[in-house]
């Protein structure tokens, strides 16, 4: 037998024994009989043989060996004893034949116990091999509503159609995203060249994750190879090797750090703001490096649709021209239009790169994640997505505040109506969009504490919402944001819909990306008088309103003077801070408070919103109920009640 290996081994076996008595842990290896009880087992199910990753295999099912091994599976008899003669033929034996006879294991919640074989695992984890074959019989728990059963049924899902037990996931919703990196259908089982091409790459990826820093141990391997391939694409990571993974998971380090802290979002509220508790230096937007002059950057615009058949892209078209006339002509600006698959995005943003652009502005939440993977690769230059409450650390995120203009809407609508009913016609059910039926709810309810509001969306299915809402009899609609040049109408901003079947406009809000972009571009080239973005610590959004004057309403002439005079104190009063739209008790359509008396709703809370206020009539519309060129927005950022 061989004793240099089995003093190896003891050696790291007592090591481990110390570590665990040193930490108050119970030093041998916990035992599947101890765990559980045959009350808390649904059923029992005969996987066969397979092979089981050997990091999965966490101690016995029986107690009847387990005081032989250290919880890292290496021995702790001595080493002359019986035990570690038997423990050195089977070394031998592995390095001369290879051990082929499977194990006896029983998985629970994807952690495995031994039932006959533990020496053979001891031997196989000293060796450092990565898997070892066993016949397993899988103990299902009973279902419970916890992150842990709730996640183990997701594995359980995943693993029906993978037949794979390596991925293991500490975060719900991770199984199916990863299907989707993966371009499979949910439930869609996988071809043998699937489980071929998926294992090898993973195994690659496993090494390369073995050998870096990445992690405090808060994510697990699969978690990390989540963020890496929603980066990079599974295409490519599929064909990388395990060098080009080590120094790709160098690129995302930022990413991964940013996903242990739970992907925090810093919401940056004003362009003056600097909260000196975040520990941040004075510098946010200066990702360039010094001062820098307007005409060192140039700067592209990337759009889903053209600005004659997008009213969102027709706006941010014109805040692009702004730019010209606001740096009266020593900014160079270009746009690209019509990117809305993942494919036109990558390309277009390529294109302003080899085009010769630093300074990167891609203008919808479905770019995020192209926008993120050019960033990484692309650390010369700066990309910026329009979108809220999504976690990059490797592109900053910006968005307007549009819920402050509905809030005054409302008001305005419940002043000029005579009866105790509104409509609101909402696009897409995804964050941002509730909070602005809210506020528009809460200003209308402001004026009148009876009136309702009744919610139809436009990018549904079933979208006749203008129709629905007049054989409701409402009169007074707020509709789109803004006029779409190639199918200009009066159904924007607020208007109401006269006897004779006319609408006139009342108002419109009005988010002003001239303005929003020329702050970015000034503060960027001052180089100063904001927070540094450390990035890794926290994704950023810069997220301004009326304070930053980027968000504003523009009201009808013939608005009555006290109507007026009533919007423009409001307008002010949110201007400068002292009055907030989601303030005071606010309850929501199932009756629970939302926020309390006497204070405000927190910005967090804002953009992450997925109820409706209580004098809303309506619902948030399922994925399926929207139309099929809105599902990609909604996919990334769509919201569920």
């Amino acid at each position: 037998m061989s004793y240099t290996e089995y003093a190896a081994a003891l050696k790291l076996g007592r090591k481990s024994y110390q570590d665990s008595v040193s930490k108050g842990e119970y030093p041998y290896l916990p035992v599947l009989d101890s765990i559980v009880t045959e009350a808390d087992i649904a059923s029992e199910v005969s996987l066969g043989v397979i092979d089981i990753p050997l990091w999965r295999i966490v101690g016995t099912k029986t107690a009847g060996r387990t005081e032989a091994f250290a919880r890292n599976f290496m021995p702790v008899l001595a080493d002359r004893s019986e035990f570690a003669m038997k423990w050195g033929n089977l070394y031998d034996y592995q390095v001369e034949e290879g051990i082929q006879d499977p194990i006896l294991v029983y998985e629970y919640m994807n952690q495995f116990y031994v039932q006959e074989g533990n020496k053979r695992v001891s031997v196989m984890k000293f060796l450092g091999a990565y898997s070892i074959r066993g016949e397993v019989i899988r103990m299902i728990p009973k279902k419970k509503d916890t992150p842990e059963c709730r996640l183990y049924y997701e594995f359980l899902d995943f693993y029906e159609v993978a037949q794979n037990c390596d991925i293991w996931f500490s975060k719900e919703g991770s199984y199916a995203h990863l299907l989707e990196l993966l371009g499979k259908a949910p439930g869609e089982v996988w071809s043998d060249d699937d489980h071929m091409v998926f294992n090898s790459a993973y195994n690659r990826f496993v090494k390369a994750f073995s050998k870096s820093d990445l992690t405090d141990g808060s994510l697990t391997c699969s978690d990390v190879f989540l963020i890496y391939t929603e980066i990079f694409t599974y295409e490519t990571v599929s064909h990388q090797t395990e060098k080009e993974m080590g120094q790709g998971l160098q690129k995302v380090k930022k990413e991964v750090l940013l996903a242990e802290r739970g992907n925090p979002v810093e919401l940056v509220e004003s362009p003056e703001e600097v909260e000196e508790e975040t520990g941040f230096t004075t510098h946010v937007l200066n990702w360039l490096v010094g001062s820098i002059e307007p005409e060192e950057l140039q700067l592209g615009f990337i759009y889903t649709k053209t600005a004659e058949d997008s009213s969102w892209t027709y706006s941010h078209e014109l805040g692009r021209q702004y730019l010209g006339e606001a740096f009266k002509g020593r900014l160079k600006t270009r746009a690209y239009d019509s990117a809305d698959t993942e494919e036109k995005v990558t390309a277009a943003i390529e294109q302003a790169i080899a085009d010769g652009c630093n300074m990167i502005f891609t203008t919808a939440p479905q770019m995020a994640k192209q926008s993120a993977r050019l960033a990484v690769l692309h650390p010369e230059v700066k990309i910026y997505n329009c979108s809220i409450n999504l976690s990059y650390s490797a592109v900053c995120t910006y968005y307007a505040r549009v819920y402050e203009a509905k809030f005054l809407m409302g008001a305005i609508a419940a002043a000029l109506s005579k009866t105790e009913k509104l409509g609101y016609i909402a696009d897409y059910p995804i964050y941002g969009t509730v909070a602005n039926v809210n506020a528009f709810a809460l200003g209308a309810r402001m004026i009148d504490p009876d009136v309702t509001v009744f919610l139809e969306w436009s990018r549904t299915r079933d979208a006749a919402a203008r129709t629905r809402l007049e054989e409701k009899g409402v009169r007074y609609i707020s509709g789109d944001d803004m006029i779409t040049p190639a199918r200009a109408s009066r159904e924007y901003g607020l208007y109401r819909i006269m006897d004779d079947g006319s609408l006139k406009n009342l108002a419109t809000p009005i988010c002003h990306w001239g303005k929003f972009y020329e702050r970015i571009v000034r503060l960027t080239c001052k180089g100063s008088d904001e927070k540094d973005v450390t990035k890794g610590k926290k994704a950023v959004n810069y997220w301004w309103g009326m304070s930053a004057d980027v968000i504003d309403v523009i009201c009808a002439d013939d608005m009555p003077h006290g109507t007026h005079r009533l919007i423009e104190f409001l307008k002010n009063s949110i201007r400068e801070g002292s009055f907030h739209p989601f303030d005071g008790l606010i309850y929501s359509q199932q009756g629970v408070i939302r926020c309390q008396e006497g204070q405000a709703l927190a910005p967090e809370d804002i953009v992450s919103m997925n109820w409706l206020a209580e004098n809303v009539v309506g619902r948030i519309p399922d994925f399926n109920e929207v139309v099929d060129d809105a599902k990609g927005l909604v996919a990334v950022q769509g919201v569920a009640e």
